[in-house]
């Protein structure tokens, strides 16, 4: 059995992975910031007697991030699967936004997981063995207003794990990206809530589009088993798509050309719903 560590267990993804593993017989290190205002895990490890121990672990910070390693490692040994989940959005228009938005997601869904990866690499790559999965999202391949930071950041982060699984293959340490679609996670309804007067539209829009999705929700615990059915292999593909809405979404935007993305993202709203056809995602109601 292997020893794991994930970020961002509070709930959602994370919370669905941890247990995932830990049902299995994996000993998971599970982190996030705050333990003490998100006991869920720990009683569910409780009520099931589960091989999880809680840490508290801000993946923004440089001391928290070495404190809580150097913790893990001193007490249980090597990392052999790091899954870097912990994540934030923020949704707007790039005009209205305040530049602190784009840094937060950047320094969470980027720096975040980078501080985590470079706390393993070097154990791993001296044991030439271990494995690393990144969760980013459909998004760390489209962008789609009004996501600009949160895909931004998971651009970024899809960059990094396309160039690491690169490095790390020469020592068999495996890096996989998961990119799920629309999941029925708490930041998925907070997408979904409208938004106070714009010039922009597009928020709006893309809350009907999330709110249509989330009609017949795709829990969390799909792209749980997802990790770690990658966990438990020996693949080395690269990305994952999960979930009813990421392979639909990516085809969409393959079929077209990067200026029909921008003209259809920038026409009307009757005209944006009109050609909005998401696979299993139904055309919302304003569209009729």
């Amino acid at each position: 059995m292997a020893s794991v560590l994930i970020t961002g267990t509070s709930k959602g993804i994370g919370f669905e992975t941890a247990l995932a593993f830990a049902r299995t017989g994996h000993t998971v290190h599970a982190t996030m910031r705050n333990p003490a205002q998100s006991p869920e895990l720990s009683e569910a490890a409780a009520r099931e007697n589960l091989p999880i121990t809680i840490t508290a672990l801000d993946v923004d910070s440089d001391q928290s991030v070495a404190t809580a390693f150097a913790s893990i490692y001193d007490s249980h040994g090597p990392i052999d699967v790091l899954v870097n989940n912990a994540g934030v959005e923020r949704a707007g228009a790039i005009e209205e936004m305040h530049l602190d938005d784009f840094r937060a997601t950047m320094e969470t869904n980027y720096f975040g997981a980078l501080r985590c990866i470079k706390a393993v690499v070097t154990d791993m790559r001296r044991r030439r063995s271990g494995c690393i999965i990144n969760v980013t999202s459909v998004s760390g391949q489209i962008a789609s207003p009004p996501l600009a930071p949160y895909a931004a950041s998971k651009w970024a982060l899809e960059a990094l794990s396309e160039a690491l699984a690169s490095e790390m293959k020469t020592f068999n340490v495996r890096v996989a990206i998961v990119e799920p679609g629309i999941i029925d996670t708490a930041m998925a309804r907070r997408i979904s809530e409208p938004t106070k007067q714009s010039a922009y539209t597009q928020r709006d829009r893309m809350a009907a589009v999330f709110t249509t999705s989330l009609q017949t929700p795709t829990p969390p615990t799909l792209v749980a088993e997802k990790i770690l059915e990658i966990a438990a292999g020996n693949s080395w593909q690269l990305r994952h798509l999960v979930g009813a809405t990421a392979a639909p979404i990516i085809e969409w935007r393959r079929a077209m050309t990067d200026e029909e993305w921008v003209d259809l993202h920038a026409s009307e709203d009757q005209e944006y719903f009109r050609r909005t056809q998401l696979g299993p995602v139904p055309v919302p109601e304003e569209a009729d």
